[in-house]
């Protein structure tokens, strides 16, 4: 009897090693999964908007039905998915300005202000982004039909007479960030330059949430060393938790031609942080912001 109630209590946990073993790798692959399925819903649509572009040979590709459709279908994930909205957008003047924004392991967030911010205001915001992001095989025409842009000129261009968004601490503060939500922009002066030469303003911009919807899978020294060292990436995104997302827009930072770069990137950097101490709270929880997305009856900001 004592040698057939072991073996029953062997069976059990090895049947439960099973199952649980089975539960945790569904578990990655669906923390996996909605990560993935963005990044391919991102290159569809820019591919499309590419292909359409060559096809009806028009640069206002947001003008193209198809286009609008695509917009409207991202927005309506962003409500859906993230019960995402946008506040202040009084604050964006009606000339040009250069938004300011925190970078989080997605920039799933600005995305969602910009298209957003065009069905609203029908207003182009054109996003600097990573060079390496325009060598992406096939998609570069698809990526400026969408006013994504890498260089000063480009940027001094688009000042002109639209909206500019730039991430100044870019990959490495989405990389090296933690859930104190850390602004890391190092030495980065260039933003406030490009701004001071256009003589535009400034607007802080944050997400409230944006670093509990994905995380990165790796150790943040392991990331760090790759970053700074070969400028690689190589860890997976995981998670698309359903966190709430709101879009706090900040007060303008007025342009002064007596403020040198230093003086002004210091003065945004403080102006970004005084919004995350505002509208965030430290250290960021996915189950308190998966409890401020469901709950209807949620404090005000």
């Amino acid at each position: 009897m004592n040698v057939a109630y072991i073996f029953g209590e062997w069976i059990g946990t090895m049947c439960l090693e099973k199952y649980l073993f089975s539960g945790i790798m569904w578990l990655l692959l669906a923390l996996l999964a909605v990560p993935v399925w963005i990044g391919c819903c991102c290159v569809l649509s820019v591919l499309m908007v590419q292909i359409l572009g060559n096809i009806i040979q028009s640069k206002e590709t947001y003008q193209l039905p198809f286009t609008l459709i695509a917009i409207r279908l991202w927005d309506i994930f962003g409500r859906i998915w993230h019960g995402y909205e946008v506040h202040g957008i009084e604050n964006l003047p009606e000339g040009p300005a250069l938004i300011i924004y925190y970078h989080g392991v997605l920039s799933l967030d600005y995305i969602f202000f910009a298209l957003r911010l065009y069905l609203l205001k029908k207003r182009f915001c054109h996003s600097v982004v990573h060079k390496i992001i325009m060598k992406i095989p096939g998609l570069r025409k698809g990526f400026e039909r969408l006013h994504l842009i890498t260089t000063k000129e480009a940027c001094l261009s688009a000042l002109q007479c639209d909206l500019l968004g730039i991430a100044p601490g870019g990959a490495q503060e989405g990389l090296l960030s933690d859930e104190n939500y850390s602004v890391i922009w190092g030495k980065h002066t260039g933003f406030a330059q490009v701004a001071i030469e256009a003589k535009v303003p400034i607007i802080p911009l944050f997400t409230k949430n944006t670093r509990e919807a994905y995380k990165w899978l790796g150790s943040a020294r392991a990331l760090r060393y790759l970053y700074e060292n070969f400028r690689l990436i190589l860890f997976p995104v995981c998670g698309g938790f359903p966190v709430k997302w709101d879009t706090y827009i900040g007060e303008p930072i007025p342009y002064d031609p007596n403020t040198t770069a230093e003086e002004l990137a210091k003065k945004t950097k403080i102006a970004l942080e005084t919004l995350i101490d505002k509208h965030q709270k430290r250290p960021g929880s996915v189950g308190r912001a998966l409890l401020e997305r469901f709950s209807n009856h949620r404090k005000n900001d």
